[in-house]
């Protein structure tokens, strides 16, 4: 879930472990990163996750020199710190670039990476998000699309995460997909639609349902929140993870 503005870092990680939270996911690493680490150790929180790169153009060849630069460093840090996911994000259309290129361009992009990914041992996942309501333009708005990419980069380190809500509003479908793809995913993300509120029953996606399906499979790694509650900070949290902690 993102954090509230207003909500200091460790009455947060508190917060989730006094659920019963087991990780945390951050997006870069700011000033704040050596407090965060100390604060999510304090708490006995794994940080699963963090951005693997700033600049969002890995379908710009242009880039793909600095990107490589960001991504390999953030290895280092995962490796180092134990988080053991970084996500990818492939950019935004460009007039002059077909799917095809595109899907190349990404593709080379993360083939220069992903041979420190494996040595290393860090999963680079490559985000799914929707097109149609958060993101317009962005590249990497379907699941085929993405998988075109990684079976072109073909790494064992490079996956997929799967933005649960983000797929709903592109393609729905979304048990079927997961089951058909579980081993190409690193990571999921949640969220209520319309609206990424919390997981209740004003939404149409049927959390349970999908964390059914999903423990069915021999996935281990995260499923993480992205949701802005409506109501109760302590409420919603506590009712997502009830939801997802299915057997």
């Amino acid at each position: 879930m993102v954090k509230p503005p207003d909500m200091g870092v460790e009455a947060f990680f508190k917060l989730m472990a006094d659920i019963g939270y087991p990780a945390v996911e951050i997006w870069e690493r700011g000033d704040d990163f050596e407090e965060v680490m100390a604060l999510a150790k304090k708490y006995h929180l794994t940080v699963c996750s963090m951005s693997g790169h700033l600049i969002e153009r890995l379908n710009n060849r242009s880039y793909h020199d600095q990107i490589e630069a960001e991504v390999r460093t953030s290895i280092d840090v995962a490796a180092k710190r134990g988080i053991p996911g970084l996500i990818l994000v492939s950019g935004n259309r460009l007039p002059y670039q077909t799917d095809a290129e595109a899907i190349e361009a990404v593709a080379d992009g993360i083939r220069r990476v992903a041979p420190h990914a494996e040595q290393k041992g860090i999963n680079l996942n490559l985000e799914l998000m929707n097109s149609k309501v958060d993101h317009p333009g962005y590249l990497c708005d379907h699941t085929n699309w993405a998988m075109a990419v990684l079976r072109r980069v073909n790494s064992s380190r490079v996956k997929l995460l799967y933005d649960i809500y983000h797929m709903q509003i592109m393609e729905g479908d979304v048990i079927r997909t997961i089951q058909e793809n579980i081993s190409w995913i690193g990571g999921m993300h949640t969220a209520g639609n319309p609206g990424r509120n919390e997981l209740g029953a004003d939404q149409e996606l049927n959390y349970v349902g999908i964390c059914r399906a999903i423990a069915a499979t021999d996935y281990d790694l995260y499923v993480t929140h992205e949701f802005q509650p409506k109501g109760d900070l302590t409420a919603a949290l506590r009712q997502a993870f009830e939801v997802c902690d299915q057997q």
